[in-house]
């Protein structure tokens, strides 16, 4: 089978979490609080069936911004967050050895806040030649305008924006694939709204086990 090289393989992946901590999340106005988590444990569980390494940082959590969301914990058991001081996860030295010692060039950054360290690790990522997909849909921002100013820079400098499903869709791209199937399919049925609640019914109803 011919492959485009446009496309995402997940060889070629990372996913970067940034700061998806209550502390953060409590001041996002950009979006619903449940369906931002909604759609970074959606992404969280993406990686884990398609086996991209995962780079986890977390800012503040003992003083105000509390450990990484329990459910984004639940989903990456084994990830354990770097924590940092400066808001620019690039600038971090364990973080950024961190993301160098995957040794992948795409990466895939979901996290809050979008105006600030999202930005500020996406936009150091391109400096540094990585190719950058940012998620927006696993990303909140203070407001839905400075949220949306924040990826209209980011495209601009070369980013791509992207949604977590389209980031499942695409790394899967054929249900055939069996050794990605079950995994993928059960988190569409989880977090994917009326499309997962298809899927389910054509299981279900249409072809009753």
């Amino acid at each position: 089978m011919s492959f485009d090289p446009s496309l995402l393989r997940s060889e070629d992946c990372a996913l970067v979490l940034v700061d998806l901590q209550a502390g953060l999340a409590f001041g996002v106005g950009s979006e619903d609080r449940q369906i931002l988590l909604n759609n970074a444990v959606a992404l969280a569980r993406t990686a884990q069936v398609f086996n991209i390494p995962v780079v986890a940082s977390t800012s503040a959590s003992k003083v105000y911004s509390g450990p990484m969301m329990p459910a984004i914990q639940a989903a990456l058991p084994a990830v354990v967050p770097i924590e940092r001081r400066n808001m620019n996860v690039w600038e971090d030295e364990a973080v950024r050895a961190a993301i160098e010692k995957t040794g992948r060039k795409k990466l895939l950054i979901s996290g809050l806040l979008t105006e600030a360290c999202v930005t500020f690790g996406a936009l150091s990522s391109l400096e540094a030649g990585f190719e950058v997909l940012v998620v927006a849909d696993a990303c909140g921002g203070l407001t839905r305008t400075s949220h949306a100013l924040a990826l209209r820079r980011l495209e601009a400098r070369g980013a791509t924006m992207t949604s977590w499903i389209q980031v499942l869709l695409e790394l899967q791209r054929d249900w055939t694939r069996k050794e990605t199937y079950a995994g993928a399919r059960a988190i569409v049925e989880s977090y994917a709204g009326g499309y997962g609640i298809g899927l389910a019914y054509a299981r279900d109803m249409i072809h009753p086990s």
